[in-house]
């Protein structure tokens, strides 16, 4: 299965020649790329930085500033699995 590099909010396949910057966005949906969810450090399961980190992040979903930051591959489908349970997830609570 190929690897590559997807968006954590939408899934959309990034065609990443070079580094993400900290105010670079998704072209689908817009989403800030230079944010832990993206990051190969980030441990979703615990909500957590993997990393020795100095400051701490409020918001895992928005860009920082964060020096260790290196963006996540993954495969296709694992995005696929993301955009789905998110859509599922917000079709919940559309309605609150």
């Amino acid at each position: 299965m190929d690897q590559g590099y997807h968006c954590n909010a939408c899934g959309y396949e990034l065609a990443l020649e070079v580094k993400v910057a900290r105010r670079d966005t998704c072209d689908n949906c817009g989403a800030d790329l230079h944010a832990c969810v993206n990051c190969k450090f980030f441990d979703e399961g615990a909500d957590t930085c993997r990393e020795n980190i100095t400051r701490w992040v409020r918001d895992r979903e928005r860009s920082n500033f964060c020096q260790s930051f290196t963006f996540r591959e993954s495969s296709p489908d694992r995005a696929d699995e993301i955009a789905d349970a998110k859509s599922r997830l917000d079709s919940l609570f559309k309605n609150l």
